[in-house]
């Protein structure tokens, strides 16, 4: 016989009675990157010298002003200035 829990005991019987159910729902995932079909990688894009140097020492991607996410690797005098952050780097100084 069991002592802690008798007929009385709303833990004796836990399908009857109030009590707490939990409710499902599906695992939705956000997409965070954008989708540029490769276009992107054709440009030097705009990021803070800071972040470069942070990325460099671990590894960890950077997002540039057009949102463009990326480890940085390459020389970005080899390539013209992305177009987007060109135009979002000017409209914050107007």
């Amino acid at each position: 016989m069991n002592t802690y829990l008798n007929s009385g005991d709303p833990q004796s019987t836990p399908d009857s009675g109030a009590g707490t159910s939990v409710l499902e729902r599906p695992e939705v995932k956000e997409e965070t990157q954008r989708s540029d079909n490769g276009d992107a990688d054709r440009y030097a894009h705009y990021v803070s010298k800071d972040r470069i140097a942070e990325s460099r020492m671990t590894g960890r991607p950077v997002v540039a002003l057009c949102g463009k996410i990326w480890v940085p690797k390459h020389d970005p005098s080899q390539y013209p200035v992305c177009p987007d952050c060109k135009r979002i780097y000017e409209e914050m100084f107007r």
